[in-house]
């Protein structure tokens, strides 16, 4: 069975977020075996420095990249990565697993987003939208996503 890591900066906070996301992990366990990883959040205060960036996405950049096994596949959420369609995102996850590779993680920065560290080492960067989602929220709906990408590779009837 396919392991899905998602690997996210920072806790859910908001009820409705996760409700949300223990509904998806409860219909993902009939497909793949999922693990939600979270990695503390630096504090970043108004008015950084672009040097204090950098270094707050390193610092949480070590804690992802601690996380991650060896041989596995690794997708990162960046706004300026690959668009695709949810037909798409299920065809590639289906070559994924046919090619061998039984782990895929999922990446989601912090609010200040992924240290280049973890974007140079991604296999793949996947971009939901131009427009900048909460992290929290982003985990919801990356976990609809993978959901209705088995649904997808499955045949099962999806919501188009």
């Amino acid at each position: 069975m396919l392991k899905i890591s998602i690997i996210s900066v920072g806790k859910i906070k908001e009820k409705y977020i996760k409700m949300g996301i223990d509904e998806f992990t409860k219909r993902l366990s009939k497909y793949c075996k999922l693990e939600i990883i979270e990695i503390p959040d630096e504090k970043a205060p108004e008015n950084l420095s672009s040097r204090e960036m950098e270094l707050i996405k390193d610092k949480e950049a070590n804690g992802i990249i601690s996380k991650i096994k060896d041989n596995s596949f690794v997708i990162s959420l960046a706004i300026d990565g690959k668009k695709m369609t949810s037909e798409n995102l299920a065809k590639k996850i289906n070559q994924i697993s046919l090619s061998g590779q039984s782990h895929i993680y999922f990446i989601i920065g912090g609010s200040l987003g992924l240290s280049d560290m973890v974007l140079s080492s991604s296999d793949l960067k996947l971009s939901f939208s131009d427009m900048t989602f909460p992290h929290q929220l982003m985990r919801l709906i990356l976990l609809e996503q993978i959901y209705r990408t088995f649904r997808i590779n499955n045949k099962e009837p999806y919501h188009k």
